[in-house]
């Protein structure tokens, strides 16, 4: 198997790839390079016939922080998957394309992947998290998981891959994005957004036992059977909705450069950081 420098892939057991984020040192924070690494394991796990379900999992205590704002990565030195150009035009349309290409491609990209998918999930997911953990159609999560998107006190409307109203519903939508408060496991699962909550010294073994559980049906009665679930979402307008936000997403850019000569509310980092 292909060895990266921020994620590794095994097969920990019959029918089941397994990919981790290894950036625990930096509470698996996302930058260009670990995104584009962990889209090169989905599509070698997503060939390997011998593999009927994909688990994403992370090493440390926290599933990961969300964006790396410290990222420099150059974008023109990764592969990408073609979605968009021009990355370093001038103006928004070279980082807005940027982001088209690393968050919503790249999402949408692994949503739509022909196999079932499960996160396990541990310790903290905050804004940019979530966008490893929604793609997922499956969520097993530890009792001390906690789900987050504060980034309103930046002055954008939240994380890029804005499916929020489809994971949690609207109103616990608003409450997430309105105050940035963390909701708990409890929460994720009383609302639909996980599908397992476990023990923190069993979410390794909880989920390997639903994965192999799964990877029992045969393949391709599980590829249509999640075309159909995702077609439903399709029919609900989600694409369209995702894309709405992300323009919206790209206003709040916008009005940031021109007050602060920054794409963030400066101000919203103090925020986050007392209420966390």
């Amino acid at each position: 198997m292909t060895e990266w420098d921020r994620v590794r892939l095994d097969d920990p057991t019959d029918g089941v790839a397994r990919i981790t984020l290894t950036r625990a040192d930096r509470a698996n924070a996302q930058d260009y390079q670990m995104l584009s690494e962990l889209n090169e394991a989905f599509d070698e796990a997503a060939r390997n016939t011998e593999a009927k379900v994909i688990v994403l999992a992370a090493e440390g205590n926290h599933f990961s922080a969300g964006h790396d704002l410290n990222d420099r990565t150059d974008i023109n030195d990764l592969a990408t998957i073609g979605t968009q150009c021009h990355f370093d035009a001038d103006g928004a349309e070279g980082y807005m394309a940027r982001e088209a290409e690393m968050y919503v491609g790249l999402c949408w990209r692994w949503r739509n992947i022909p196999k079932p998918t499960i996160a396990q999930v541990q310790g903290k997911v905050i804004a940019g998290g979530l966008m490893l953990v929604w793609p997922m159609d499956m969520v097993v999560c530890s009792e001390d998981a906690t789900f987050s998107d504060p980034v309103v006190a930046f002055g954008v409307n939240g994380h890029e891959y804005f499916t929020h109203p489809f994971e949690v519903g609207a109103r616990l939508a608003k409450d997430m994005l309105f105050t940035g408060r963390a909701i708990t496991a409890e929460e994720a699962l009383r609302s639909g957004m996980v599908s397992r909550v476990v023990p923190r010294d069993e979410l390794e073994s909880e989920t390997m036992k639903l994965a192999t559980h799964i990877a029992r049906r045969p393949m391709f009665g599980l590829t249509l059977a999640k075309q159909s679930v995702n077609n439903a979402l399709d029919a609900m307008g989600m694409y369209t909705a995702i894309q709405s936000a992300f323009g919206l997403h790209h206003v709040g850019h916008n009005h940031n450069m021109r007050l602060y000569d920054s794409l963030v509310d400066p101000a919203g980092i103090q925020v986050i950081r007392d209420e966390a």
